[in-house]
């Protein structure tokens, strides 16, 4: 299956990938209830499948951190964070 995106949607794709890697990253070192509820409402969204399904198809720039597309990755760190709750 062949994914394009307008370019316009590419960008706003890009923009919404480089900001919940943020978010993730500043999970790691101060964790939030905000941001983890944010993370957790990402992981579970349709937006989040397209982002990792353009990310296995290769059609994500190769310098952009894709760390919050990595299935385990999130998925622990929404675990270890789980009391946030």
């Amino acid at each position: 299956m062949k994914l394009r995106f307008p370019e316009g949607r590419r960008a706003k794709q890009l923009r919404r990938i480089a900001y919940y890697e943020r978010l993730m990253v500043s999970m790691r070192e101060e964790p939030t209830r905000a941001a983890r509820e944010a993370l957790r409402r990402y992981y579970e969204s349709p937006a989040w499948k397209r982002d990792f399904l353009a990310d296995e198809a290769g059609l994500l720039p190769r310098g952009l951190r894709r760390g919050v597309l990595s299935e385990d990755g999130l998925y622990e760190l929404l675990e270890e964070t789980e009391e946030l709750k």
